[in-house]
Order: C-alpha cells, then sequence, then structure tokens
C-alpha cells in the first residue's frame, strides 16, 4: 500500500461494510441483504459514501441510497417518481416530483425479484437519460 492510498482512509464499500457491523441488528442485516440484491441486479453497480455517512448505489448517476433509522431502513431512489413500481415497493417520500423511498420495518417480508426488477429499471433509466443526452 502506499502513502497515499494508506491516507486516502477506507473505501466506500468498506465504510458500509463497517456501517453494517456497527449496526449490529436486524437493520445492519436488512441493509446487507438490500446490497447484496442490488449487486445482484447490476454487477456493475458503483458503491459511495456521501453526505457524512450514507451509502449510495450509482450507475449513470445515483440509483438509490440506503439509510438506516431507529425504526427503518429506508431505500430512496432519486428518479423514483419516473420508475414504474408494478410491485408497489415504494411507500414514503410519495408526494415528490422526483424521488420515492421504501421504510422497512423490522420483520417485514420483502419480495427479492420485485427488487431486483426496481433496481434494474433505476439503473436502466440512468443509463438510457445519458445515452439521450449524449
Amino acid at each position: 500500500m502506499t502513502d497515499t492510498e494508506a491516507q486516502a482512509g477506507p473505501t466506500p464499500s468498506e465504510q458500509i461494510d463497517a456501517r453494517i457491523r456497527e449496526l449490529g441488528d436486524w437493520r445492519g442485516e436488512m441493509l446487507a441483504r438490500l446490497r447484496g440484491l442490488i449487486h445482484e441486479a447490476d454487477p456493475e453497480i458503483v458503491e459511495e459514501w456521501k453526505w457524512r455517512g450514507v451509502p449510495v448505489w450509482s450507475h449513470g448517476g445515483i440509483v438509490c441510497t440506503g439509510e438506516t433509522y431507529k425504526q427503518v431502513v429506508k431505500l430512496t431512489f432519486m428518479k423514483g417518481a419516473s420508475i414504474d413500481d408494478p410491485a408497489n415497493l415504494f411507500n414514503s417520500s410519495l408526494d415528490g416530483n422526483a424521488r420515492r423511498a421504501i421504510d422497512i420495518r423490522e420483520g417485514e417480508a420483502i419480495d427479492e425479484d420485485a427488487y431486483r426488477d426496481l433496481f434494474r429499471a433505476a439503473v436502466a433509466l440512468n443509463v438510457g437519460a445519458r445515452t439521450k443526452t449524449r
């Protein structure tokens, strides 16, 4: 490891790993599970760490963030209002013009296929928007 690498600190992926470990409860387990689904849906996804501690997944722009609160794990999709949601996963931030979110509470079952489909749709929207503007 070079001096520059040592000074740079942990990577975003390492910071997300640390967040999952420090939660140490159902929220960490859920965040890890959702992170796995995101990577399954898009192996090219990029992990970022923004806004003083928010996991972010990007491909052609921000796809979603993964925030943890006392009662919920929240996935916020930056362009969620423009994404088809046939499984009706969005249940929070429904009034905005752009964002939509999903609040997941302890013990709630999740439809992994529906989540993967939603992640893929968000990536497709981002990548399609970038292609159109070029």
